[in-house]
């Protein structure tokens, strides 16, 4: 839980309510790939009272649509398509014959991302987008201002747990098979990896999912982390019903601070990381923020590019932030106010790029409580009472017979979770081999998925493992 708050602490560090015209990314942002970029939607299944606009999921996609492997990527909790918008599109160009699919989750859906947009296109100022979002809160006079969804109008969401998910990733992978005439693999970030080794566990009317793909990546998360590092999954049926009662008896989202304000966490990563990359240079107002809490402070005025490193970087940002660290660098020894250096893996126009794409974006303003419930429980692989009470249906893990990709981070210190699930997984499965890349030493847990892509250690050494993979088709 301190993790949880502290990340919406950081949130708020990262806003900076500048008016100033947009401007065109920074020399050091991260280039796009000139390879095809699209997004569509893909129908989801029919969940229990669930509104039908609401049963599709979105997918934004990465290289030739024409290419015969795919790598579909699931992200994490709290987290959006965008999170793969920097390795997306390097191994859509860097592995041949293939093209990535970066999956939005159903919630997606329920954001409001209009004023977001406006800023990209240029018809908005950052200054107008925060009044719509966040000002609105604290000054009654800003209208026409966001409007937070009514729990009450949508209890239908406590139903979007880890069979809903799967159903729907279920229909993206079909759709990404096309009837076989394409190899599959699937991975995913955090609780998106856990999903992704769920996934071939999990019986789809009598097939198991293992049947879909070639292969599992699993990127600082597995199933067996579902419940936290050296966490024991939920089994017992008290257990699991305690949870469904707590979950009815309050939100359908996960609530970060308690407040009632679950959406908040998007607009806050999102218009902080658009202020460093369209002023980078300018000073950080928020530094002058009386709600700014004094450990997230340099002792000295800080650019906009400047605090946003300061609150990311593992050197600087709180303990308790570590679900978003990364090694980028430190702020300049002088000047006013003090500038950005990169010195790590990770630039901080990385972070600023991949946390202010839209649409599709990067946070997930509405996730469902549900679904890391499920997810708790999931985590043993097997049936248990839990998962019976939870209606998950965890019955091939004994005839999982697909390699198995992890990369793992500093996050559960130094202990080898990552490395220890992935290899439980393998012993009670007929998974072949089990590739274990250990970077705890260097790199935080948003470091894979932001680090320089030349330089990215989950790209170098993913790529040839794709290649390697039986099924991959060059």
């Amino acid at each position: 839980m301190r993790a949880r708050a502290g990340f919406l602490i950081l949130l708020t560090v990262l806003l900076a309510a500048c008016s100033a015209s947009p401007s065109s990314p920074p020399a050091g942002a991260f280039k796009p790939s000139l390879g095809a970029t699209s997004t569509f939607s893909v129908p989801g299944v029919s969940a229990p009272g669930t509104p039908t606009r609401y049963d599709k999921v979105m997918v934004r996609r990465f290289g030739s649509p024409h290419a015969t492997n795919v790598l579909v990527l699931v992200p994490g909790t709290l987290a959006g398509a965008a999170d793969f918008d920097i390795v997306g599109p390097y191994l859509a160009d860097h592995v041949p014959n293939l093209q990535v699919w970066a999956e939005m989750r159903r919630e997606g859906a329920l954001e409001d991302n209009a004023m977001l947009l406006n800023v990209l296109n240029g018809k908005a100022t950052l200054q107008q987008a925060f009044n719509y979002y966040l000002g609105w809160i604290t000054d009654s006079t800003i209208s026409p201002h966001y409007q937070p969804l009514k729990t009450s109008d949508y209890r239908f969401a406590d139903q979007w747990g880890l069979a809903v998910a799967m159903g729907d990733l279920h229909n993206v992978v079909e759709l990404a098979r096309d009837g076989g005439k394409r190899t599959v693999f699937l991975g995913g970030h955090s609780l998106g990896g856990a999903e992704a080794s769920i996934y071939p566990v999990w019986d789809f009317d009598g097939r198991g999912g293992y049947q879909d793909i070639a292969g599992i990546i699993g990127i600082d998360g597995d199933a067996g982390l579902a419940n936290g590092f050296g966490g024991m999954p939920t089994t017992s049926a008290a257990t699991a019903n305690a949870a469904l009662a707590k979950l009815q008896a309050g939100s359908p989202w996960l609530d970060l601070l308690g407040f009632g304000l679950p959406w908040i966490v998007g607009p806050f990563a999102e218009l902080g990381s658009l202020a460093a990359l369209k002023e980078p240079q300018a000073r950080s107002i928020n530094q002058e923020f009386s709600l700014l809490p004094a450990e997230l402070k340099p002792s000295f005025p800080a650019t906009n590019e400047g605090l946003l490193g300061y609150a990311f970087d593992a050197s600087t940002s709180p303990a308790a932030l570590a679900l978003i660290h990364v090694h980028s660098g430190h702020l300049a020894a002088t000047g006013s106010p003090r500038a950005w250096v990169d010195a790590g893996p990770t630039p901080v126009q990385d972070i600023a790029y991949a946390f202010s794409r839209e649409p599709l974006g990067p946070v997930d303003w509405y996730f469902p409580a549900r679904l890391s419930i499920d997810v708790e429980a999931a985590a043993a692989l097997t049936q248990t009472p839990a998962a019976n009470v939870l209606g998950l249906r965890l019955g091939h893990l004994h005839q999982v017979d697909v390699p198995m990709y992890v990369i793992q981070t500093s996050l559960g210190g130094t202990d080898d979770a990552v490395a220890d699930a992935a290899r439980a997984f393998q012993r009670q499965s007929k998974i072949p081999s089990v590739t274990v890349v250990d970077k705890r030493a260097t790199y935080s847990h948003l470091d894979p998925l932001l680090a320089t892509p030349s330089k990215n250690a989950f790209l170098q050494t993913v790529v040839p493992w794709i290649e390697k993979v039986r099924g991959y088709r060059p």
